[in-house]
């Protein structure tokens, strides 16, 4: 699979593989990250994996970036394919009441489709956490079914509540603090997916997947009062591919 080293300012270079949203291709980001982070390479300070590229920073007294690109090649040359037998999904409970989906009359509209149809084809997939960005906890989740993928609003909101599940493009994702933001709402967790006293601060992490499971309004609030007593937990299940 093809990749290259670019320069990233003074302090950072960019390994950067195919230009698509693969999912073989994100599996060889975290591989990547993987091997540099435990090759003991002195200067590096930390790696950041995203959709399609890996940006590692360093320190440039330590170590310059001709050095480190060298050294990094035989290491990125090296990853393979990861045939893995089972993959962790975390469940996350999710309201798709028209209180919480404020875009799905629209979506069922543009794509004529019912409501009920929409959340089951959103809901009958597991999705791959590609990444995590744009707020602590934030999951970009690839695998959403094509035929209810929407563009983003022309107009993004000034205040998404924290729970909202979106879609925006191809991708679906949920918001897990209180965000402007431009994704079509189509639900609600009553989880709270970032919580900064706990250790992890979050239930999942890249190269996981998350099923949504759809609840009614009644189970909503009971989850979201279990929740705050701290008696709520995920259920996250190891499942053979």
């Amino acid at each position: 699979m093809q990749s290259r080293i670019v320069p990233l300012g003074d302090q950072g270079l960019q390994i950067q593989f195919e230009e698509k949203l693969d999912p073989e291709i994100n599996s060889r980001v975290h591989q990547a990250a993987d091997l540099i982070m435990s090759s003991g390479t002195q200067g590096i300070k930390e790696v950041i994996p995203a959709f399609r590229t890996l940006t590692v920073l360093y320190d440039p007294i330590d170590i310059d970036f001709q050095t480190l690109s060298y050294r990094l090649k035989p290491l990125i040359d090296d990853i393979g394919r990861v045939d893995r037998q089972t993959k962790k999904v975390v469940e996350i409970p999710v309201c798709y009441d028209k209180t919480f989906g404020l875009d799905l009359a629209s979506i069922s509209m543009a794509k004529k489709l019912p409501i009920d149809e929409i959340i089951r084809r959103h809901s009958q997939h597991d999705y791959l956490i590609y990444m995590l960005g744009f707020l602590p906890g934030f999951a970009y989740l690839g695998g959403l079914d094509h035929t209810i993928a929407m563009p983003r609003l022309d107009e993004p909101r000034i205040k998404i509540p924290a729970g909202s599940v979106g879609i925006a493009g191809q991708q679906t994702g949920i918001y897990p603090l209180d965000s402007p933001g431009g994704w079509r709402l189509i639900g609600a967790t009553p989880v709270k997916l970032f919580n900064p006293t706990q250790s992890p601060h979050v239930p999942y992490q890249a190269g996981d997947y998350i099923r949504f499971k759809p609840i009614d309004r009644s189970t909503y609030e009971n989850i979201a009062n279990q929740v705050e007593t701290g008696t709520y937990h995920l259920r996250i299940n190891e499942v053979k591919e």
